[in-house]
């Protein structure tokens, strides 16, 4: 589980509610709770957004929410090291020899990338087949971004549409000044909920989405510009160097103490 999401969502609600509870005592918590308020704001921007988007995209897009919760299995310097052993093969034993070391290889984009290269395809459809597949993965990531983007625009209008109406059942019965006040308090905590939507829920989400997808890339770049190099010829220390280019200042410096580490032992 991704204990930063855990973390962050926890906390949130749980300093919504120490505010709400502070100096009025846990009885305030009942002010906050109205079901037709709930309905119209949550109700209305999810119904929205699906009124914009097709079915299958926002089925996706609701079931996305649950990727936030998983921490993407991503090795950066993992995927280095995979594609430098792999130069190494290619340099001994020849890009043949590849097709051996392909079949021990989880990531299916890597192991797709080494057998184009083994099947001799041109580097230039090499890289524009990887390519296309990674714009691919990229329009399916926007699109899950963008279904949360869009709850988080169209919670706070939900939410203003839902006091409105409030508002206006309220002015038309003004007979009673002691019935204002509780009326205009239901009417506002639909402006509440409509807030919470937005920056607990949808926003955090995309956001999270977004750094997911922004390190998935990375790593495929990786690959793409590894399986390129090993393809050409290059040295194997040249093509570290070059994906070594990809990582942090301290990713750089663990992974070359790891290197060095390794290289002592053996």
């Amino acid at each position: 589980m991704d204990l930063a999401t855990i973390i962050g969502l926890i906390a949130c609600i749980a300093l919504m509610i120490f505010g709400i509870i502070n100096g009025a005592g846990a009885s305030a918590l009942g002010s906050f709770w109205d079901v037709p308020s709930i309905m119209i704001t949550f109700g209305g921007a999810f119904m929205a957004v699906l009124a914009s988007s097709n079915l299958k995209d926002y089925i996706g897009g609701l079931k996305s929410i649950v990727i936030t919760f998983k921490p993407p299995q991503l090795d950066e310097t993992g995927t280095i090291k995979s594609v430098m052993d792999l130069s190494n093969i290619a340099r001994k034993e020849g890009l043949l020899a590849l097709e051996e070391a392909a079949n021990n290889l989880e990531d299916e984009f890597l192991k797709k990338g080494v057998l184009l290269v083994v099947d001799g395809t041109d580097p230039e459809l090499v890289r524009a087949i990887l390519e296309t597949e990674l714009d691919c993965m990229e329009n399916r990531h926007k699109k899950n971004m963008a279904f949360w983007d869009n709850v988080a625009s169209m919670g706070p209008a939900w939410g203003m549409i839902g006091t409105l109406i409030g508002l206006i059942n309220m002015l038309k019965d003004l007979d009673d000044p002691s019935a204002i006040g509780p009326a205009m308090a239901t009417a506002l905590v639909t402006t509440f909920y409509g807030s919470v939507l937005a920056n607990w829920v949808a926003t955090p989400t995309s956001n999270k989405l977004k750094v997911n997808h922004e390190a998935e890339y990375k790593v495929k770049v990786v690959i793409i510009e590894g399986l390129l190099s090993i393809q050409a010829g290059e040295n194997p220390r040249v093509i570290g160097e070059k994906l070594k280019s990809f990582l942090s200042p301290a990713q750089r410096a663990t992974f070359e103490d790891e290197e060095g580490g390794g290289e002592a032992n053996g």
